[in-house]
């Protein structure tokens, strides 16, 4: 009598996105050698070591590798879960970050809390929070945001909270940021063109008013408009960042060349990476990393409409919203660095030095990862019913 032999039990494939992962490795790796690049005259002169920041950097990128592996088992049905609750978690980091002697001050700004030795801003997690809450939101009030300009007004009137509260820290580009992530999700949720559009309005008059009427802002949009005749004040950042991709033309200086970085451009390592690589890479690698986020945002946006096909509306304004945010950040990273937009502190993702910024969006990358698996095994569940 013969024994059936058992089955080998087959090992579940994680199914990666495999030109996601490909722009994203490449887009950390650019990044790495330019921090590198770019701040070693810093770490000398901070702690008497060369690779002060670029060893923090890679610490940086591992903490966010091993976020984003956490991150890419949960399910997107829990984040659906957790999203209301979520956002308040996120408003009282806001309130804890303004607290005297928590918040970390840096350059007149406290949007930092420091969680063992790693400054986390909180601006970034918020950031991550509105995209689930929007997207919960929008899923569930699905009628009302597209015929009634109430059920536009009731989840921004929650994020103006969230925005004003930021204004305080004060972070006016993560704000605008916020506020951008949302129209943009509710306008692809099916809000209809013609409130949205008076809503676009207001928020960027609010936008308008609220830069007038800061003097500190006001300069700055005056040093952007005219940087050269405000070369030593408002203008000096901007105008330093135009030297060096002048300096840069088409092929670089060469890397670790560049001499703006040394003597004359300020946040060469965060804010104003893109210059440096400007300046030492030239525009070949200015269109390189600009083709990389391009396709970064194409992908994430595809993905989104493989769930929207596949059902999955949640995941889908997720993928929407995180596409949105990346995208429209670098576009205001590189338009600050080249010119086109005033200065807004605001990082280049997954490039710019800074531990908390790289591990959230790690962890948000991880989880466009985790919207195309589930696609991808739904789909898979599909065609074996079928075939039944």
């Amino acid at each position: 009598m013969s024994v059936a032999t058992p089955k080998p039990r087959q090992v579940q494939r994680f199914h990666i996105d495999q030109t996601l992962l490909t722009v994203c490795l490449c887009l950390l790796g650019i990044g790495f050698v330019m921090v590198a690049s770019s701040s070693m005259h810093l770490g000398v002169k901070m702690a008497d070591d060369v690779s002060y920041y670029p060893f923090k950097q890679l610490v940086h990128i591992i903490l966010g590798l091993m976020f984003a592996a956490a991150i890419l088992a949960i399910p997107m049905k829990y984040w659906q879960r957790i999203g209301q609750p979520l956002f308040i978690a996120g408003l009282v980091l806001l309130l804890v970050v303004l607290i005297p002697g928590v918040g970390v001050k840096v350059n007149g700004s406290t949007r930092w809390l420091s969680l063992m030795g790693l400054r986390i801003q909180v601006s970034e997690v918020m950031k991550f929070i509105s995209v689930v809450y929007m997207a919960g939101y929008i899923t569930r009030h699905n009628d009302h945001v597209r015929h009634s300009i109430f059920g536009l007004l009731r989840p921004l009137m929650l994020l103006s909270v969230a925005s004003i509260l930021l204004l305080l820290e004060p972070d006016f580009g993560s704000a605008v940021v916020i506020l951008i992530i949302a129209m943009g999700m509710m306008f692809l949720g099916g809000a209809r063109l013609s409130p949205f559009v008076a809503l676009v309005g207001l928020v960027s008059s609010s936008a308008a008013i609220l830069a007038y009427t800061s003097p500190y802002r006001l300069k700055r949009i005056t040093g952007f408009i005219n940087p050269w005749e405000h070369a030593r004040d408002s203008g000096y950042q901007l105008t330093q960042a135009l030297i060096s991709f002048g300096r840069g033309e088409v092929s670089g200086v060469g890397l670790g060349n560049g001499l703006q970085k040394l003597f004359y451009l300020p946040e060469a390592h965060t804010d104003f990476l893109f210059s440096v690589l400007g300046e030492e890479l030239g525009l070949v690698g200015v269109t390189l990393v600009i083709a990389l986020f391009t396709t970064l945002v194409v992908r994430g946006f595809s993905i989104g409409e493989q769930a929207e096909a596949a059902g999955e509306r949640f995941s889908a304004l997720v993928a929407y919203g995180l596409v949105i945010w990346f995208g429209f950040q670098a576009f205001v990273n590189m338009g600050v660095n080249m010119g086109i937009l005033p200065t807004k502190g605001l990082t280049l993702p997954l490039m710019s030095y800074g531990g908390g910024s790289m591990i959230i969006m790690c962890g948000a990358i991880a989880v466009l990862f985790r919207i195309h698996y589930e696609v991808t095994e739904l789909r898979k569940s599909n065609v074996k019913g079928k075939s039944r």
